[in-house]
């Protein structure tokens, strides 16, 4: 965790931090901090809004340092926008900009004065939470694999600061959640961005593993005899064509002791995916080891949850197996047949992670969840219908579809609901099988959720197909870490819990 978190009841003009971080409305509607810090350094904020080196646009900032009469090194000066349109949207790109303003520079300790920010209908707890994991972030880095790495981090601590002590309560609940949910996010990030040549399935496997550390908390792996034993066979058909044997993991959470019925989470865990015999051009085939971020985002939720002891039962299942051409690949043509007795017709072999996921939601049916909810960097067209900024929600249920938009808007970490309608399947429509893995150039993420949609019947299901948002390209490139955030709110929305 690049950061440490702590809540404490503080004067933004006798808080000895590095940085103070106050927000300003508009041209002069000061924050009552920011309005302090003005009055004690002679007006410095004012003159600078004077000056125009403030700028309109929400999340601008201007940073001071070393000003007479206050005891903080710096100020950090926010750009809030106006108040009367401040929102969540606001607020999130305020704190982004402010939580910009600190990859560089010492010393490594800064305060955020968020008693007098009000973000229409969300609790003080919410906002300590997302200042928490916006900031974590932002000051997040990945240098594992990098010579004297450890030498070289920065440990930020991080205050959120309030004006009552009557407050501390629930902003200390607040800053407990976003660290457990940051965490997870992290550990997301951290899976996503390893090599294919590190995180392999056992690697992923065995990470997963280190959560049995939580004691409501536990981890079984099944091994590829174990699922040829069940019938696993489209799962292990993409195997094949690798080294690395397959793992289904299977991650269990009993935080209600009442025996509720479980939320499931199922992730795609391609560690590496060449497109098999389709073998994909050789452009941009390095981001193809991000194929697991839905794997690392269900790991990541589960550990947050565990963290939190939410008072809820949860299965995570993850199906993980690289996707490489062999002579015992996957040929285009090749007919295989699921656990649940369905034949497949593989038309394509890069159409895989599909294969994975329809036995891993067979397999789910087992617990008898309330709810599953699948992750899987699924489809390119996805991404060419909706980019990206959210991910594409499919489901058999439109109650749950909206519960799942709702999270997605708390968290950050939307998603747009599109259509699963019958008249799409009859693309899978297959001469010599039950069904054919691909539809066809038309909706591909469409025909793709309309195939997972078959082995779903029997309980509430969503899939969110998040290859647009997993992670980013060029010179930011690294995995984001969602859905993680989503995962987490929609469980506690589901507890009533959700701020």
């Amino acid at each position: 965790m690049p950061i440490k978190i702590s809540t404490r009841s503080t004067r933004a003009s006798t808080c000895a931090s590095g940085y103070v971080i106050a927000g300003v409305y508009g041209k002069k509607d000061f924050t009552p901090s920011a309005s302090e810090l003005n009055d004690k350094t002679s007006g410095a904020i004012e003159s600078l809004i004077t000056n125009n080196d403030l700028k309109s646009k929400v999340g601008s900032c201007v940073t001071l340092p070393l000003v007479d009469g206050i005891k903080a090194k710096r100020v950090i000066v926010v750009q809030l926008g106006p108040r009367t349109e401040f929102n969540q949207a606001q607020f999130n790109k305020a704190i982004s900009g402010a939580a910009s303003q600190l990859t560089s520079g010492n010393p490594a300790t800064a305060t955020v004065f968020i008693s007098d920010i009000t973000v229409p209908e969300r609790s003080l707890s919410w906002v300590t939470r997302r200042v928490v994991e916006i900031f974590s972030l932002h000051l997040y880095t990945f240098d594992q694999l990098k010579k004297d790495a450890d030498k070289t981090k920065k440990q930020w601590q991080v205050q959120i600061a309030v004006d009552s002590r009557s407050d501390l309560a629930e902003a200390r609940d607040g800053a407990n959640m976003g660290q457990a949910i940051a965490e997870g996010v992290n550990l997301s990030r951290d899976l996503g961005n390893l090599p294919g040549n590190i995180c392999t399935p056992t690697y992923l496997a065995n990470s997963a593993k280190e959560l049995d550390t939580y004691d409501q908390l536990s981890v079984e792996v099944l091994e590829e005899e174990e699922m040829a034993e069940l019938g696993m066979n489209s799962l292990l058909s993409v195997s094949r064509g690798s080294r690395e044997p397959a793992k289904l993991i299977i991650m269990n959470y009993a935080g209600d002791p009442s025996g509720s019925a479980p939320i499931a989470l199922v992730g795609k865990g391609l560690t590496f995916d060449a497109g098999g015999i389709s073998i994909k051009p050789a452009k941009s085939m390095d981001e193809m080891k991000f194929d697991m971020c839905g794997a690392a985002g269900v790991i990541g939720a589960m550990q947050a949850i565990a963290q939190l002891q939410l008072p809820v039962n949860v299965i995570g299942a993850v199906a993980s197996s690289e996707n490489l051409p062999d002579g015992a690949a996957n040929k285009p043509g090749d007919i295989v047949k699921s656990m649940a007795g369905l034949t497949i017709e593989i038309l394509n072999t890069d159409a895989e992670g599909r294969l994975i996921l329809c036995d891993t939601l067979t397999y789910i049916g087992r617990y008898k969840p309330q709810t599953v909810i699948d992750a899987a960097t699924l489809t390119g067209a996805c991404v060419v219908a909706l980019g990206k900024h959210c991910a594409g929600l499919f489901s058999n249920n439109d109650e749950l579809a909206a519960e799942i938009i709702k999270a997605g808007e708390m968290s950050d970490d939307r998603a747009w609901h599109m259509p699963l309608w019958d008249e799409y399947q009859a693309q899978l429509k297959s001469n010599f099988a039950d069904m054919a893995n691909i539809g066809g150039s038309d909706a591909g993420a469409v025909t793709a959720a309309c195939f997972l949609a078959r082995f779903t019947e029997e309980y509430r299901w969503a899939h969110l197909d998040i290859a647009g948002v997993a992670w980013h390209s060029g010179g930011n490139k690294g995995s984001t870490g969602r859905p993680v955030g989503l995962f987490v709110q929609y469980i506690l929305n589901h507890l009533n819990m959700g701020g």
